[in-house]
C-alpha cells in the first residue's frame, strides 16, 4: 500500500518561544526526522503543511478568534523549526491563508487530499503539531477520504487548553480507525511497504 508521510505544522510559532507555544512542541522534531529520512530514503512521498495567516486572521483574539496572532505568512514564527529535515525540493502545502477560514487540516485551502490521491497513496502516517488540533483535523478529513491513517504518538504533542484534551483527541481518532503508533514500532512494521 502506498504510503505518505504528511509533517503536520512543525513551525516556529507553536514551539518554545512562540507566540502559540505547545509544551514539548520541539521535541516532536528528532522523531519526525527519522521518519523523515526513512520516507526519502525509499522513496516515498513526504509533504509538509504549515499555517499560513493572513494578519487578520478569523483565530486571533483580536478579530473574534480563541488564539493569539501566530504563524503570520512570512514572519519568523511562520517558518519551519530550524532543526527539522525541509530539503530543498520539499513539498510544502499553506493552509488557513484566508482571513475567514480556520481550516486545521487543509482540506479546503490546500491541495492536500487530492494530491495524495493523484500520487496513489492509500495510506497516511501523521507527524506534527498540534494533537487535539491540526493532527486530530488532518485524521479526520484523511479518514473521510478514505485513506488508512497512522499517527506517530511519539511525534505529536498537544495543547491542553483544558484537562484531557490530549486524551480525548487519542480516543477520538481510535473510534475513527485511526491507528496509534510510535515511530519505533512504525520503522519496525511498514517500513519497506511504503513506497
Amino acid at each position: 500500500m502506498k504510503t505518505a508521510l504528511v509533517v503536520v505544522d512543525i513551525q516556529n510559532d507553536f514551539c518554545i518561544g512562540g507566540e502559540l507555544a505547545v509544551a514539548g512542541g520541539e521535541e516532536v522534531v528528532i522523531p519526525a526526522n527519522r521518519l523523515i529520512g526513512a520516507f526519502r530514503r525509499e522513496g516515498a512521498p513526504v509533504i509538509y503543511t504549515r499555517d499560513w495567516h493572513p494578519k487578520n486572521h478569523c483565530s486571533f483574539v483580536r478579530y473574534g478568534g480563541p488564539w493569539p496572532a501566530h504563524c503570520v505568512q512570512y514572519t519568523p514564527g511562520s517558518q519551519f523549526h530550524r532543526d527539522l529535515d525541509v530539503p530543498d525540493d520539499a513539498v510544502i502545502l499553506n493552509k488557513a491563508w484566508a482571513p475567514d477560514s480556520e481550516d486545521l487540516s487543509g482540506k479546503r485551502s490546500s491541495e492536500l487530499f487530492p494530491r495524495l490521491t493523484l500520487a496513489g497513496v492509500r495510506r497516511v502516517v501523521l507527524v506534527g503539531l498540534a494533537t487535539e488540533y491540526g493532527i486530530k483535523a488532518t485524521a479526520h478529513d484523511a479518514r473521510a477520504e478514505g485513506f488508512e491513517v497512522i499517527v506517530i504518538t511519539d511525534a505529536i504533542r498537544a495543547v491542553r487548553v483544558r484537562s484531557g484534551d490530549e486524551q480525548r483527541a487519542l480516543d477520538d481518532m481510535r473510534a475513527r480507525g485511526v491507528a496509534l503508533l510510535t515511530s519505533a514500532e512504525f520503522l519496525g512494521t511498514f517500513m519497506g511497504l511504503a513506497a
